[in-house]
C-alpha cells in the first residue's frame, strides 16, 4: 500500500510563516501616490512651524499634491520676479534687485547694524526706500510689507496642517512617497558616499566613535538628516568612517566633513577661547539681527565680502579674555579712537580666518558677547556673497558642534545622481529577471517536467522575498552589491534544489537507499556547501573598507534562509509531488 505523504508539513508551514512575515516587513504599497518631505533646512520657517522629515504632503494652498510635478506647480507661485528698489541712505543712493526680504538689520533709528546687501554698510542710516520716506522702524515695516508682501502658505500633511507667512517657498526637499519599507542604498537612491581615513593610523575605536558623533551633529545642524555614518575597517586593520548621504552632491558637504574644525581665538599667540560648547554655549545662526554679511566691495581680483555673527562666551572663557586683555596697552587708532595694542586673531584648522581690533573699553572686562567675522571671495558680487554665506555657515556649524578629536582626510569620494540611481534600479531588476528566466530554462532542459520546475521556481522566488523581508526588517540598505549577493545566494539555492530533486528521483528508481537516507545524503552535501560559502564570505565584511559588505551580508542571509527555511520545505513539497 502506497504511503500517504502530506504537503503541509511543519517545514512547509515554517516557509509560509516567513513569507507572511516578509510581506508584512516589506509592506508593499504599489499604488501609493504623493510626495514626502525628505529633509527640512535647520532654523528655517518650515522647521519652526512644524514641518519635519517623513511627513506626506497632501495639499499646498488647497491644491492637491499627488506627484512631484504637482508640488512644483504649487510652489511656483512663490517664485516672484526680482523687484528693483532704490534705497537712499545718509551717505549714498543705490539700486538693488530683491526677490525676498531685505537682508540688513538696523536699530530703532534705522542705522544699519549688519548687512547682507551690497552697497549697504554698517553705520549707514536708511532714509528712503523708493519714494517712501522712513522716520522710524514702524515706517520701514509698513513699507517693506507693501513693497515685498509675505504670502500665506498652507501645507496639509498626513500629520496635520501647517500655515504661516513667508517670502519664499518652503525650505524643504521632497521626494516620492515610499512604496515599500525596503531601504535603497546610495547606488540606487543617488547621493554622496565619502570614505574618511584618520591621519593617525593607531587611532582607538573610542576616538572613531567620537569623530562619528561630531560629524553626525555637524550634518544634522546643516539640515542633512537622510544619512548613514558608520565605522569601517579593512583587512589590513586600518580604520575608516563611511558616510552616505542621500539626495545631495559632494560639493555641498566635502569641506564640512573633511576639516577637523579646530577653532581658536588668540591674542598675541595666547589662546583666549576655542570652538566648543564649554567655551561657546551660544552661536547666532539664521537670525538677521545678529548674523549676516556686513560689507562687500571690489578688490584687486574680484569682490570680497565680510560676514559677522554673534557668539556668547562662557564665564570661564570671559575671564580668560579679561585676563589676557588686561595686560595690553591702550593705543590710538589712525581715526583718533582708542583700541588695545594687539588684535584678536581667529584661526580655523591653523589658518588665519580674520584679525580684529579690540576696543579699549574691553580691557580687563569679562565680556560674554563677542562678534566673529571672516571673508568670502568671488569673481563677481553674487559669487562673493554666496561664498561668504557658505564660509559663515561652515564656521557656525563647527562652533556649534565642536572640533573633531583627530585629523581626518577623504580617502574616497563618490557622487551618484538620482537619475543614475533610477537607471541602476531598472538595470538591476532586469538582470534579476534574466537570471530567473535563465535558471528556468536550465531546469527545464534538465528535467522537462512541470511538476518539478514549478516548485523550484516558486522556492527561488520565495527565497528572494524572504531576503528582502529580512533586509526591510533590519533596515539594511539594498544596493547593487547586495543585489549581486542575492543573485549569488539564489543561484546556490537552485543548485541545492537540483541535488535534492536528483536524490528524490533516484530514490524512486533504486531501493538500496530509502527516501530519508537519500535526502539526508543530499543535505549533508548542502550543509558542506553552506559552511564553505559562509566562511568564504566573512573576510568580505572588512574587504575594501566595508564597501562590499552588502554583498557578503545578503549572500550569508540568502544561503542561511535557503538551508534552514526553503530547502527543507522544498524537500517536503518535492516528496509529496513525486509520490503523488
Amino acid at each position: 500500500m502506497k504511503k500517504m505523504v502530506k504537503i503541509l508539513t511543519l517545514r512547509v508551514w515554517i516557509l509560509i510563516f516567513f513569507i507572511v512575515i516578509s510581506i508584512l516587513a516589506i509592506k508593499p504599497v504599489p499604488f501609493a501616490s504623493g510626495v514626502e518631505i525628505k529633509s527640512v533646512s535647520a532654523n528655517s520657517l518650515a522647521s519652526d512651524n512644524g514641518l519635519s522629515q517623513g511627513m506626506k504632503i497632501l495639499k499646498v494652498n488647497d491644491m492637491e499634491i499627488k506627484t512631484m510635478s504637482d508640488y512644483n506647480d504649487a510652489i511656483s507661485k512663490f517664485n516672484k520676479p526680482p523687484i528693483e528698489l532704490k534705497i537712499t541712505t545718509d551717505k549714498k543712493e543705490i539700486k538693488i534687485n530683491v526677490t525676498n526680504k531685505l537682508k540688513f538689520a538696523f536699530d530703532e533709528n534705522l542705522t544699519v547694524l549688519r548687512s547682507e546687501t551690497p552697497g549697504i554698510a554698517q553705520g549707514d542710516r536708511i532714509l528712503k526706500i523708493n519714494n517712501y520716506i522712513l522716520n522710524n522702524l514702524t515706517d520701514y515695516l509698513n513699507v517693506s510689507e507693501d513693497i515685498i508682501p509675505k504670502k500665506k502658505i498652507s501645507i496639509a500633511t498626513n500629520k496635520g496642517e501647517v500655515v504661516y507667512l513667508t517670502y519664499s517657498h518652503p525650505e524643504i526637499t521632497i521626494g516620492d512617497v515610499k512604496k515599500t519599507n525596503i531601504v535603497k542604498g546610495l547606488d540606487l537612491e543617488g547621493g554622496t558616499r565619502v570614505l574618511l581615513a584618520p591621519k593617525d593610523k593607531d587611532i582607538s575605536d573610542s576616538t572613531i566613535n567620537d569623530i562619528i558623533s561630531v560629524l553626525r551633529n555637524r550634518l544634522n545642524v546643516y539640515g542633512l538628516t537622510d544619512l548613514s555614518i558608520k565605522p569601517a575597517n579593512d583587512l589590513a586593520g586600518n580604520s575608516y568612517i563611511l558616510i552616505e548621504i542621500a539626495g545631495i552632491s559632494s560639493d555641498e558637504v566635502e569641506g564640512l566633513i573633511s576639516a577637523q574644525g579646530k577653532f581658536e581665538a588668540k591674542i598675541e599667540n595666547e589662546t583666549v577661547f576655542v570652538g566648543s560648547k564649554k567655551d561657546i554655549p551660544f552661536v547666532c545662526r539664521g537670525d538677521g539681527s545678529c548674523s549676516g554679511i556686513r560689507s562687500c566691495g571690489q578688490v584687486e581680483k574680484g569682490y570680497q565680502c565680510q560676514f559677522e555673527f554673534a557668539i556668547k562666551l562662557s564665564q570661564d572663557a570671559a575671564k580668560k579674555h579679561a585676563m589676557v586683555t588686561d595686560k595690553l596697552e591702550v593705543v590710538l587708532n589712525p581715526e583718533g579712537g582708542q583700541r588695545l595694542s594687539k588684535n584678536i586673531d581667529f584661526y580655523l584648522d591653523g589658518q588665519l580666518v580674520d584679525s580684529l581690533q579690540i576696543g579699549a573699553d574691553l580691557k580687563g572686562k569679562e565680556a560674554t558677547d563677542i562678534a566673529i567675522s571672516g571673508p568670502g571671495f568671488g569673481a563677481d558680487s553674487k559669487s562673493a556673497q554666496d561664498n561668504t554665506i557658505k564660509n559663515m555657515d561652515r564656521l557656525q556649524t563647527i562652533l556649534i558642534t565642536g572640533s573633531l578629536p583627530a585629523d581626518i582626510e577623504i580617502a574616497k569620494l563618490d557622487n551618484i545622481s538620482p537619475t543614475l540611481g533610477e537607471d541602476f534600479i531598472k538595470n538591476t531588476f532586469l538582470v534579476m529577471l534574466f537570471a530567473i528566466i535563465a535558471t528556468t530554462i536550465v531546469v527545464y532542459i534538465r528535467y522537462r517536467k512541470t511538476v518539478i520546475i514549478i516548485p523550484i521556481i516558486l522556492t527561488m522566488l520565495s527565497e528572494i522575498l524572504i531576503i528582502f523581508g529580512i533586509a526591510a526588517l533590519i533596515k539594511w540598505n539594498i544596493d547593487i552589491a547586495a543585489i549581486v549577493g542575492i543573485i549569488a545566494a539564489v543561484g546556490t539555492g537552485v543548485d541545492d534544489q537540483i541535488v535534492i530533486t536528483d536524490e528524490a528521483l533516484y530514490s524512486k528508481k533504486e531501493i538500496s537507499l530509502n527516501w530519508k537516507q537519500r535526502i539526508k545524503r543530499a543535505f549533508s552535501i548542502i550543509f558542506t556547501a553552506f559552511a564553505t560559502s559562509f566562511v568564504s564570505m566573512l573576510p568580505l565584511f572588512w574587504a575594501a573598507a566595508g564597501l562590499i559588505r552588502g554583498f557578503a551580508l545578503t549572500t550569508i542571509i540568502g544561503i542561511s534562509v535557503g538551508v534552514f527555511i526553503t530547502r527543507p520545505a522544498f524537500a517536503s513539497i518535492i516528496e509529496y509531488l513525486l509520490n503523488k
